[in-house]
């Protein structure tokens, strides 16, 4: 069985702007420069992903723009807002065929996701901007509670 890698990135830091719809709030000049920094760590850990899973909010949007330029991205409503078994069903549903996967979300769904699927408790947090990258030997399909195995933890890269 060959092993498939899923990267858990939660949005970097966004304005909180008065009267804007939380959906449409931008990143914070930190957020930019935190996104482009997870993107040049991904790149250094050799990660290609073949997917991308976006919420449709603007923060998340622009994370994956700067994370992951060059790749396509597919816009996934149901990750804005989502619970982590929600996620997980959404992510079983994917391609057998694709090894690497992103996921960009929003907390406490991506949080509690990571935890569960690597069976640990609160650990440090996941601040805007972090990631995870997690490796398993399931199929997409049988990913589920403690099948994954943190290679890097959250924190801002």
């Amino acid at each position: 069985m060959t092993a498939r890698t899923l990267v858990v990135l939660r949005h970097a830091e966004a304005a909180t702007v008065p009267g804007l719809a939380d959906r449409e709030r931008p990143l914070t000049a930190r957020g930019e420069r935190d996104a482009r920094g997870a993107g040049e760590a991904l790149a250094g850990l050799g990660l290609r992903p073949e997917v991308v899973l976006c919420s449709p909010a603007l923060r998340t949007r622009r994370t994956a723009e700067l994370a992951l330029p060059d790749t396509d991205v597919r816009f996934e409503a149901g990750i804005y807002e989502a619970y982590p078994d929600e996620l997980l069903e959404l992510l079983r549903r994917s391609d057998p065929e694709v090894r690497t996967l992103v996921l960009v979300g929003h907390n406490p769904g991506v949080h509690e996701l990571v935890l569960g699927l690597t069976g640990t408790d609160g650990g440090d947090g996941f601040p805007p901007g972090a990631f995870t990258v997690l490796e398993t030997e399931d199929e997409w399909i049988g990913l589920g509670a403690g099948r994954g195995v943190a290679r890097w933890a959250p924190g801002r890269h």
